[in-house]
């Protein structure tokens, strides 16, 4: 616990204050960004900052020209530190009881500015690490250029105060018959797709994947034809190149790209899928040259139902027959079977593509039937889609007879 102070201690609606240490440090360490309060002059100045909690110390990132950190040198700077995190919105029958669910903290103190480099150069690791566990080690570190241009204040957390509300609407009795809408509108910070900088070549980190089941996980298969490693944006080139051949995209439910920036767009759409829990895609690379030859996905993923669909499939033309669809449906049926405890693997093709449903039945699916007008093609016309599955039961024999096929056909070189 905090011990309380003069300027700590609630005045008024003291439900909501606590002094909890952890409580406060859990507060500090959500938030990405604070407010800082101090006086110039005699007048008041708020700065929103970027901060990081180590140990009970609260560190304040700046630039060396700015007003509080040029005040800092010397005995140090009165400040107050401010962090709100906001969890719902609440509404009542009257306005007067109209609220906020949030949790926040206050922090006073005098902070200082750190010189020593190496307690910045800990922070500004800190910092980074902050917003993605790993990435201290995945950046380049401030050169001494960088640390002298870059200021640090430092606050000691000793006078800190936590205030929250939670829970659902309080309003008077006698409004409770009124016939307007109460309750709670629940808010969240949800992070977006991430958007690579002009020529990132690298694919994106874990830290930046969403979080999801072992179903939802883009986990890396390696076979001897096949490796399957999660899309990225940053195999777009290369996959236009594999598959820039308009019988790959005959029967696809996107037309053919004429330039790398579509390919890059159909690339987006499926890691935004990926990002909406709606995908899990992979780039299909040839094991032997390491070449990017095409794709594929789960979908219609259903943990509860223990269920999976494979498809979004596309491979360049140069590799169909070696061994390399078959390798990589095998490795996708393997984690779906083996791994997540699937009872059940879907997949649906195009009534006119009759190559795919062939290649499907070879694998030891079993056409279930045909679901009508149940897609539009990119012709605006629309497609009846073939439905296959296969069971956990049919598996261990499928699972033979795929294994006797790859042992048939010699890797892809």
């Amino acid at each position: 616990m905090y011990p309380p102070t003069a300027r700590t201690t609630a005045s008024r609606s003291r439900d909501t204050m606590s002094y909890d240490r952890a409580a406060a440090h859990a507060v500090l360490d959500e938030a990405y960004h604070c407010a800082l309060g101090f006086t110039v002059d005699g007048e008041p100045r708020v700065l929103p900052t970027l901060h990081v909690r180590i140990g009970d110390t609260l560190y304040l990132h700046g630039s060396t020209g700015s007003r509080p950190l040029l005040a800092a040198r010397g005995d140090g700077l009165p400040v107050c530190v401010t962090v709100t995190l906001l969890d719902g919105l609440v509404y009542a029958r009257s306005q007067f009881h109209h609220s906020a669910n949030y949790r926040s903290v206050v922090a006073l103190g005098t902070a200082r500015l750190v010189t020593d480099e190496r307690e910045k150069s800990a922070m500004l690791t800190a910092l980074v690490e902050k917003v993605g566990a790993g990435r201290g080690a995945d950046s380049r570190p401030p050169n001494r250029r960088e640390l002298a241009e870059t200021a640090v204040l430092a606050l000691p957390l000793r006078e800190v105060s936590v205030r929250a509300r939670s829970g659902g609407v309080r309003e008077d009795e006698a409004d409770l018959h009124l016939p307007h809408w109460a309750g709670v509108l629940p808010l969240r910070l949800t992070a977006g797709l991430p958007e690579p900088a002009a020529g990132v070549a690298a694919p994106l980190p874990s830290y930046l994947r969403t979080a999801r089941t072992p179903w939802h996980e883009p986990a890396a298969m390696v076979g001897e034809h096949v490796r399957l490693e999660p899309l990225d944006l940053a195999h777009a080139d290369e996959l236009h190149t594999a598959t820039a051949d308009a019988e790959v995209w005959r029967h696809l439910s996107v037309a053919m790209p004429t330039e790398p920036a579509g390919t890059a767009r159909v690339v987006a759409a499926a890691i935004e899928a990926q990002h909406r829990g709606e995908r899990v895609p992979w780039v299909q690379r040839c094991a032997t040259t390491g070449a990017v030859v095409g794709t594929t996905s789960y979908y219609e993923i259903d943990p509860e139902r223990r269920s999976v669909a494979i498809g979004h499939t596309f491979l360049g033309r140069p590799w169909w027959r070696t061994g390399i669809n078959t390798e990589a449906k095998l490795l996708l049926l393997g984690r779906a079977f083996d791994e997540l405890g699937a009872v059940r693997v879907a997949w649906h093709t195009d009534i006119g593509n009759e190559r795919s449903q062939a290649a499907i039945e070879r694998l030891g699916a079993t056409r279930e039937g045909v679901l009508r007008m149940h897609r539009l093609r990119p012709d605006g016309s629309w497609r009846d889609t073939v439905q296959y599955a296969m069971t956990v039961d049919e598996w261990p024999n499928a699972q033979v007879r795929l294994r006797e096929r790859l042992h048939r056909t010699a890797p892809a070189a």
